[in-house]
């Protein structure tokens, strides 16, 4: 019987938030099996919605700013101020980089890479130094650039300089032309925070499996604009290691894990001595998820494309990896279904939530109809098999039973033929 189910999908990039992928899965849950118990476990990658959720967790609140979008604007964003029920989030601010440089603020039209920034980051870190913190935390995720976090650096009080001594502009591209770092400038409050940052320690700097190569493309980068930018990324590397005195002793910025989280924002933040830590250490302990899981008897996970980049740090393979662990099934449902689906560790079950073939706009538009109602045509199979497996078993006893009963009747027919005969 599915009496508790445990709903702990990652949100679907630019079409639905995390916890309106639960929702939406937690109502086809319900239309199928409407007394099930359905634990609404939203998760975050350090993507959309980091922020805001763990300022909702832990008892802490959004702090609304203007800072420099992707392509240069102004925009709206906000950072975090977590409560305190853990105690270990105490004192930490959340800068979530795709609120204020994330893919869905570019423009399609202003899709390139090679001009978009992090300034914006930079801002949002030195806002959150405003409050007087001790520990930021930098959720990295649906990045929409591709600078090694140099525009961050800039914001920060970096000068990024020329062979000549101009200071550069904005934009990936333009660290081809990188001479030397000035850091003189930099924030001194840098130094008396604790900067962590969240990212996929799969994701580096540099070489064949370097952030430009692979995310470029999803961002607008031409196979020309992807090596213009790898090549940017390697002079990007060995300046920072040169130039700034804060770069740990042993890190390798190039291959070090991490380090192309966000277009290289890892890199870039690790220059200034941050710690880059594995996202899922650092964002879903505190939701005590291992004990949800554990009381669940099924659990469904989601993102919006299940493939061969999901068990590279994706929310699915994670939650899989951690339900395992308690021997609970796993049901994991996306937008897509592309190669190495079938080959997601701890995945029992998948589904594409497409009932037919449409187009993207049109299935982001009704992303939470579709997946309700995927979730409810998954379940009402799962309910069906499990009443099929009960219905056999009354005839599989009896069958056994009357097995028994011959077995046992022939025993002692058996027994009774090779008994001795008394003699007197």
């Amino acid at each position: 019987m599915l009496n508790r189910v445990a709903v702990a999908p990652s949100g679907f990039k630019e079409s639905l938030s995390a916890e309106a992928a639960a929702e939406a899965i937690a109502e086809g849950v319900r239309r199928a099996v409407p007394d099930a118990e359905v634990d609404l476990i939203p998760l975050v990658d350090g993507g959309e919605g980091t922020a805001a959720a763990l300022a909702a967790s832990t008892g802490g609140r959004l702090v609304p700013r203007f800072a420099t979008g992707p392509v240069g604007e102004p925009l709206e964003t906000h950072f975090a101020l977590l409560g305190s029920p853990a105690s270990e989030m105490t004192d930490t601010a959340v800068v979530e980089m795709a609120a204020v440089a994330g893919l869905s603020l570019v423009p399609a039209a202003l899709r390139d890479p090679g001009a978009t920034t992090t300034y914006g980051v930079g801002e949002l870190i030195r806002a959150a130094l405003d409050t007087g913190v001790g520990r930021i935390l930098i959720g990295c995720g649906d990045s929409g650039t591709s600078d090694g976090g140099a525009g961050a650096l800039q914001a920060l009080g970096a000068r990024l300089l020329d062979a000549a001594g101009r200071e550069l502009p904005v934009g990936g591209r333009e660290l081809t032309r990188l001479d030397r770092i000035d850091p003189s400038g930099l924030d001194p409050r840098l130094k008396d925070v604790e900067l962590l940052v969240a990212c996929n320690p799969f994701n580096v700097l540099c070489g064949e499996r370097g952030v430009a190569r692979v995310f470029g493309p999803q961002k607008g980068a031409t196979p020309e604009q992807v090596e213009e930018l790898s090549t940017a990324l390697e002079n990007w590397a060995y300046v920072l290691t040169r130039d700034l005195p804060d770069v740990p002793a042993g890190t390798d910025l190039r291959y070090g894990p991490g380090t192309g989280a966000s277009g290289g924002l890892g890199a870039g933040l690790a220059a200034l001595g941050a710690r880059l830590l594995p996202r899922f250490e650092v964002l879903l302990d505190h939701l005590d998820l291992d004990a949800r899981l554990a009381r669940a008897d099924l659990v469904i996970t989601a993102e919006g494309a299940l493939d061969h980049q999901t068990p590279r740090g994706k929310v699915p393979a994670e939650v899989a990896r951690r339900a395992k662990l308690h021997g609970r099934p796993v049901l994991a449902l996306a937008g897509t279904l592309g190669e190495g689906a079938h080959e997601v560790p701890g995945v029992d079950a998948y589904t594409g939530i497409l009932p037919a073939p449409m187009a993207l706009a049109e299935a982001m538009l009704r992303a939470s109809e579709l997946l309700t109602d995927a979730t409810e045509r998954a379940l009402r199979m799962i309910v069906l098999g499990a009443r099929v497996t009960a219905g056999s078993r009354p005839a599989e006893r009896q069958t056994t039973e009357r097995q028994t009963a011959e077995r046992q009747t022939a025993e002692r027919q058996t027994a009774g033929t090779q008994r001795p005969s008394s003699v007197r």
